[in-house]
């Protein structure tokens, strides 16, 4: 590589590993969150409350899901769209006793909401220490 290459890069990149997509599974009704509970005492349960027309909860899920390292054996993610959902949204504040936030991280472990995080407070890194 000469000089300029070294300065400016040579154009050849290394390739990058191909991150797999996070499995989220979508939280569409009220119901599903009786399965949520129920399974909760035997594997960490996770919800994302994401708004699909804001800039920040976009931001958000893209940092969240850039460094998510966990397996689906460990945790089950739930996507939850507050435009389309607000409902389930609202019964989710009221089973598992948190306030309403957008975007919002639940974690829930024996049937309780063990953790809940909003905006930058968001991040897969807890879910190490709940697993």
């Amino acid at each position: 590589m000469g000089l300029f290459g070294k300065l400016f890069g040579s154009g050849e990149k290394e390739p990058k590993e191909e991150k797999q997509p996070l499995p989220w599974q979508e939280l569409t009704s009220i119901e599903q969150l009786n399965s949520i509970e129920k399974a909760s005492k035997t594997k960490t349960q996770a919800i994302f409350k994401h708004s699909t027309r804001c800039g920040i909860s976009r931001m958000v899920i893209r940092n969240f899901e850039s460094s998510f390292d966990l397996t689906a054996e460990q945790v089950d993610l739930y996507y939850l769209d507050l435009l389309n959902h607000r409902d389930i949204s609202s019964e989710i504040a009221a089973k598992f006793q948190v306030f309403h936030e957008s975007p919002q991280f639940i974690v829930v472990r024996n049937g309780i909401a063990v953790h809940h995080a909003s905006h930058s407070m968001i991040t897969p890194q807890v879910l190490h220490q709940l697993v």
